[in-house]
């Protein structure tokens, strides 16, 4: 009976110095990472025609820090409306970097969310749309009016 009672504490003690590894690892304070998002900003028609004479878009865009069901605005801008012949070709977009810091990447995703609002003689259209930004590398986002 000893000699099983024996087996059975040198299998536990390997049984707990294999998930040891796991364990340090799991108590371990995750290190937080930087994520940069590129944003371009464009027109994608040619908008010469006179019924876009008296059409405006304004973007609005937000980039949000999600861990579960907590969400925190850790961005927000806003593009101030133009008329649409005004914005750039994709060659000369309107480009900005955005780089946030503390990201959590095991416990932390980042979600870039925009919304156009087109109007035209005081009739308003607005599009959502968004992605998630995920790895470490730097997204992009190409918002097309």
């Amino acid at each position: 009976m000893k000699k099983h009672l024996l087996y059975v504490t040198v299998a536990m003690v390997l049984a707990i110095a294999a998930m040891g590894k796991q364990v340090i690892a799991l108590m371990t304070p995750a290190k937080p990472v930087e994520k940069s998002v590129s944003f371009a900003l464009y027109k994608e028609g040619n908008y010469a025609a006179d019924i876009y004479h008296n059409t405006f878009a304004g973007v609005h865009i937000v980039i949000e820090k999600v861990n579960g069901k907590s969400r925190k605005k850790v961005w927000d801008k806003t593009f101030d409306a133009q008329m649409l012949q005004q914005y750039p070709s994709m060659q000369e977009a309107i480009a900005q970097t955005v780089s946030i810091s503390n990201v959590f990447d095991n416990k932390e995703h980042l979600e870039v969310s925009y919304t156009l609002t087109y109007n035209t003689k005081g009739s308003e259209l607005q599009m959502q749309s968004g992605i998630v930004v995920k790895g470490n590398g730097n997204d992009k986002v190409y918002i097309g009016i």
